[in-house]
């Protein structure tokens, strides 16, 4: 099972569920889909965010102040799916929150809010096999990360066992926007290449057109997640999904234009 992405590159888009509430992150995910998202991750707020840089890391923490749960999460799945049948839904989040819902209850739970595929940052494939084995039990795409600092044979097996698409970390280190792409992107999509034909999305630092275009010239997707964030942050909850709906639809201008 592959991701449809709809333009090239397509845009996978990170949100934090429940900041600054449940109800603003839906409007945000319906906007961002109409102004040409074709994947919402829908994240998971946690107390120990390791992989994120402090722009995630405070939105996990407003979102957590205001109660914001796994079941929350789940609950606005099932709304988005539901105004957005045909839009690409991953749930992103870490183990820990799968393990206090309960693995086989959390996959069902993911599986009828409609959720296309699940991405656990902390989960390494070495030691996936019992959550493999829920998310093929339900149809859910396992999505992995893959970082330019993988061995070749960490590198097949996300390759093998992933589906939707491979996520591709820009760089090392944590999430968080950056001046430009590194040259380990590239090679690393096309080390990933040489074991799927899964669609590849670029992650990690993504945050303007000028990079979007970049991604564009040797992968599939590219995520967009701290720059978003910070935006939200930065708006208010009336005008955040029209804000987020107009960054977005300037992810794809033309570098001639952006010079202007």
């Amino acid at each position: 099972m592959a991701l449809t992405f709809h333009h090239k590159p397509g845009l996978v888009v990170y949100l934090t569920a429940g900041d600054p509430s449940l109800e603003v992150t839906r409007a945000i995910a319906l906007e961002a889909i109409d102004a040409g998202a074709d994947v919402i991750e829908l994240g998971v707020p946690f107390s120990d965010p390791l992989a994120d840089g402090p722009v995630i890391q405070r939105a996990s923490e407003r979102a957590l102040a205001r109660g914001t749960r796994l079941k929350d999460v789940l609950a606005l799945a099932a709304e988005i799916r539901s105004a957005r049948p045909n839009a690409g839904l991953i749930i992103f989040t870490y183990f820990n929150p799968i393990l206090r819902y309960g693995l086989r209850k959390f996959a069902d739970d993911a599986a009828a809010a409609g959720a296309d595929g699940v991405l656990v940052t902390d989960m390494i494939v070495e030691e996936a096999g019992e959550y493999l084995a829920e998310m093929e039990r339900v149809n859910l795409a396992p999505v992995f990360l893959a970082a330019p600092t993988s061995p070749d044979e960490r590198l097949e097996a996300i390759a093998t066992h992933s589906r939707g698409f491979v996520y591709a970390i820009s760089r090392t280190g944590i999430t968080g926007k950056q001046q430009s792409l590194t040259t380990d992107a590239t090679a690393l999509v096309e080390r990933i290449r040489r074991w799927t034909r899964l669609p590849v999305a670029v992650g990690f630092g993504i945050s303007n057109a000028e990079h979007v275009a970049q991604v564009a010239e040797f992968a599939d997707a590219a995520v967009i997640g701290s720059a978003i964030v910070e935006l939200i942050g930065r708006s208010t909850p009336e005008t955040a999904p029209g804000a987020v709906a107009r960054f977005i639809k300037g992810l794809r201008q033309p570098a001639t234009a952006l010079a202007r």
